[in-house]
Parts: structure tokens; sequence; C-alpha cells
């Protein structure tokens, strides 16, 4: 099997130690760090910042593929990996090499000494000094958690060029707030003075949220509409045509031209987003071809009607799905399970706070499902199903339990941070 570079690992492995929690919202000791680096933030190529709760990877793919048409490079920062960490960070396109990120991750690591910083803010440091050390056209960032105290928010207002915010719904309560309004307050905060943004239709209190912070920060924000039906997406979902939107109106506030704009929407590819799998132990497991095998990390009960609405009507669909104990089960299967044959629960493979196959499947009989039961792997989720009326098989329900599926059908191990933002 593959494993993630030994030294890289080691390095990520001290980060993850240096902080007692995951995830601790401030920007203070971030700014301290970059201080100490030489201000890289402040070096970078021009940024174009993504806020929201699902579509922010699928914006930036269709995005970074529409500046690329029209020949501009482009850096790109996104979290959590699904199987390498180093898939967090694109330089010129392409994911940045082992010997590369050990370079800036010991540099951080020298910079920051045994100061508690979390692992996401330290690796956020890393990639700030790669992509400000490497020519580029536009920086691509997409926020880790919420927006006014992630640490990619650390960035002037002159460092951005334009401030985007995909679908926001109730999620990560806990670090954000209770309410969808509240959460929406936390996602705007990337909003800069004299920085333009744009948004995807919201539900009204949402747009209202935005609005209203749009005009409290000193800038103007606009909604968008989703493209036409007609139009040829890279990414399959119906869904997918706001986050396509989205790109597009960012594309066009930076002078790219109408006919680069419709032939990166076509050639965007984004993993675990509708992925159709063509090859490997797991597609095999499935009966190599004769259920049409899909993966994709939708995990809250937005996505999940997202993804119900895309379900083809003409055939049955088989569901196997693992979720984290911080999400919303039922809310998540509740809008799937009327458009599924089947549903098979499984654990996500490495996640520690991942709900048991038995909860899981209690979340869906608690929402009336009848035809659900569990299975001790997601390969043994996909034999159950091999020998099933041809179908679409979906493997959904987390990032993680994607990242795991992606890992396992291509024969490699999963890497160091995962279980952080």
């Amino acid at each position: 099997m593959m494993h993630e570079d030994a030294g890289v690992k080691a390095a990520l492995d001290r980060f993850l130690a240096l902080h007692p929690k995951l995830i601790d919202l401030s920007l203070d000791r971030l700014d301290a760090l970059l201080e100490d680096l030489g201000r890289p933030e402040r070096r970078m190529p021009p940024a174009i910042h993504v806020a929201g709760t699902n579509g922010k990877g699928s914006t930036l793919a269709f995005l970074k593929a529409m500046l690329e048409a029209a020949g501009k490079t482009v850096h790109v920062y996104t979290s959590p990996h699904l199987v390498r960490f180093a898939e967090r960070i694109q330089l010129r396109g392409e994911t940045i090499s082992y010997a590369a990120l050990l370079a800036v991750l010991e540099r951080v690591e020298a910079a920051n000494g045994d100061q508690p910083g979390t692992f996401f803010e330290l690796t956020t440091a890393a990639a700030f000094l790669a992509f400000a050390e490497n020519e580029a056209d536009y920086v691509l960032l997409e926020t880790g958690l919420g927006g006014r105290l992630d640490a990619t928010n650390i960035l002037p207002a002159e460092a951005v060029q334009v401030s985007l915010i995909s679908r926001i719904d109730v999620d990560h309560q806990h670090f954000l707030g209770d309410t969808i309004e509240a959460i929406a307050r936390e996602k705007a905060g990337i909003f800069k003075p004299g920085v333009r943004a744009y948004f995807v239709p919201q539900v009204d209190a949402v747009t209202a949220v935005l609005l209203d912070e749009a005009r409290q920060r000193g800038t103007e924000a606009l909604p968008v509409n989703p493209v036409s039906k007609n139009a040829k997406l890279g990414l399959a979902g119906d869904f997918q045509r706001t986050n396509a939107a989205l790109a597009s109106a960012a594309a066009r506030y930076l002078g790219i031209d109408p006919l680069n704009i419709g032939r990166g929407m076509r050639q965007a590819q984004w993993p675990a987003r509708m992925q159709t799998i063509e090859a490997g132990a797991l597609w095999h497991a499935a009966g190599e071809g004769r259920h049409r095998l899909v993966v994709d990390g939708a995990h809250n009960a937005n996505a999940g009607m997202a993804i119900a609405d895309s379900l083809p009507a003409d055939q049955p669909v088989y569901l196997v799905y693992g979720l984290l104990e911080t999400k919303d089960a039922q809310g998540f299967v509740a809008p799937l399970l009327p458009r599924v044959e089947r549903a098979l629960a499984v654990e996500i493979p490495g996640a520690a706070v991942t709900l048991t196959a038995d909860a899981a499947a209690q979340a869906a009989r608690a929402m009336g499902a009848a035809q659900v039961a569990t299975a001790p792997s997601i390969q043994a989720a996909l034999r159950t199903l091999r020998d099933a009326p041809p179908g679409l098989i979906l493997v959904c329900g987390s990032l993680y339990l994607a990242g795991a599926f992606l890992a396992e059908n291509q024969g490699v191990t999963l890497a160091s941070g995962r279980q952080a933002v």
C-alpha cells in the first residue's frame, strides 16, 4: 500500500499535539506566527475567498477550471483532505510535492516553537508560505470553519479580489451559533470593505443577514441565479448549478470571457462530489459495473435534500451511508430514504467520532425506513448489494467516509490530520 511521506506525517502529527483542542477559533495566534514568518499572506497572489456550509469546494473547482481555461495560473487551498494531506495545497494547478510541503511545514514549526497553535492555523500558515513563494495569477481559498474567525480570514482587504458565499445551512452549531442567522453572520465575516461579494440563493433570513453584514462592512453583496439547465457541467447533480453560477459571477468580475467560463463549467472536476467510480477494489466488490457506483461527501440536511433531488427515478437506488456523531443523522437521511430501495449503514473507518452502524441505522428507522440494515465495512455493504437488480449505489454521509472509500478503492492508506478541519 502507498503511504504518506514519513517526514510530512511526523510534522503533521507534531502539529496535532500542540493544542489541546482541534478547533479553537481565533486569529491572534496565527497573526503572531505570520509576523514571525515575514507576513507571507501579504505577498501571495490576489485571493478569491469562499465561505458557506455546502458547495465551497465545488465552487472553487468550477472557478479554477474557468480561470485555467482562460490561461490563468491558480493556487488552491481547501480542506479537509480526502486521502492525503497534500491534496489541500495546489500550486499552479498541481498538488504540492512532499518535498515542498515538508519544507514549509518545517519552517512553520521552527517559527512557532511550542506555542499552542491549532492544526489548521499552522497548516494554513504553511500554505500561505508556499503561495507567497510561487508565482500565480490567483489564490483560491476555502474557509475551514465559519468565516469571521477562520484562519483564512487573516488576509487584509487589499489581498482579496472577491468574496463568495455558497449555500448556508445549520451545521457546526457548537462553534458558530444555534440559529441559521447566527451562522450566516459568522460566514459573512469574510466580507471586507470595498471587496465585491456574491452569494447563491438562500432562505430569506440568511439573505437578510448577508445584506446587512455587507452594509456594515462597507461592501456590496449581490445574489446569483443558478445557471441554465441546458448548460453542461463537469460536476454531476442539479445542485451544482448554483455553485457554477457563483463561480461564473466571480469569473466575470475578474474579466474572464464567456467562452472560457462555459469551457470551465464543462471541464470542472472535484473528487467525492457525486463522483462516479469506474475502477478499483470497491468497484470490483460492487459488481464491476453491474451498478453505477457513486461517492459523495454530503453530510447535512440541505445536502441530503440536494442529492435526493438529483437521484434517478428510472432505476433502483441503493444507499451505503455513515455519519459522524456531530451531525444531524435523521435530518440527513430523511430526504434520501423515500428515493432508495435499500440502505446499509456502516461506521466511518478511522473517524474517532463516527456513529456506530447500529446508531446510523436507528436514525433511518426513526424516520420510517423499513429496508435498512448494517454492514461491518464499506466493502461488505457493497458485496451485499452486488447481486441486487442493477441500479445506482450511492455511498455518502461524510467527507471522511468518502475519503476512506477512495483510499480503500485505490489501495492507499489514510493520511494524518483527517480529523482536523
